[in-house]
């Protein structure tokens, strides 16, 4: 025989395990303690968030380090030898610093727009390819530009070490750094385009 009280009892627990409709904190707190897809949606907005702030750090330092790489090549003229377009691999150092600066300007932008208004300027499949390739080749052209300066500029260092091989010695310095803020986010952009959906 069953007893009446027995059943009271269970329709009690029914009741007191359930949340209340309208208690929306209680209901995300049962659902993540149930391993449910709310918990699991929430660490993915966040991992995305972070993703988009650490693309725009990235492509921000890579913006400051070309456009310092360009604005010291630039002013090395201190007559005679000493003058970077005198030499084609400052020169290249240079092209590369001003394709690099404009590349990462335009990128850092459209990331700030993103961020502050929450709406993408182009289609998001279309940018997940240009970002990732766009990454890549600006990428290696700063490292190709920076290596290709530093033999000339070592040698030039050992007749005499003075302003102008100091200051295209830290032009290049600021392109290799200015090339692992890019490869950092080419690492970032290719995460993303990894896990593209394209439906």
């Amino acid at each position: 025989m069953t007893n009446p009280n027995d059943d009271s009892k269970s329709e009690e627990k029914v009741t007191q395990s359930t949340p209340p409709a309208g208690d929306l904190e209680s209901q995300t707190t049962a659902a993540a303690a149930g391993g449910g897809g709310v918990s699991n949606i929430i660490q993915r907005w966040k991992r995305e968030d972070l993703l988009k702030k650490g693309s725009l750090v990235c492509r921000g330092l890579g913006l400051v380090f070309s456009l310092l790489a360009f604005i010291i090549m630039a002013t090395i003229k201190h007559g005679d030898w000493k003058e970077f377009d005198k030499y084609e691999e400052y020169r290249y150092v240079l092209a590369i610093a001003i394709l690099s600066t404009l590349y990462t300007g335009l990128q850092a932008f459209r990331e700030f727009h993103r961020l502050s208004t929450g709406r993408e300027m182009f289609p998001l499949q279309k940018l997940a390819f240009i970002d990732f390739f766009g990454d890549q080749v600006v990428a290696y052209l700063l490292i190709s530009a920076a290596s290709s300066a530093v033999p000339l500029t070592n040698r030039m260092r050992e007749g005499s070490d003075n302003i102008f091989t100091d200051s295209s010695a830290s032009a290049i310095s600021m392109e290799f750094f200015a090339f692992f803020a890019l490869a950092l986010s080419a690492l970032v952009s290719g995460f993303k385009l990894s896990n593209q959906t394209y439906i």
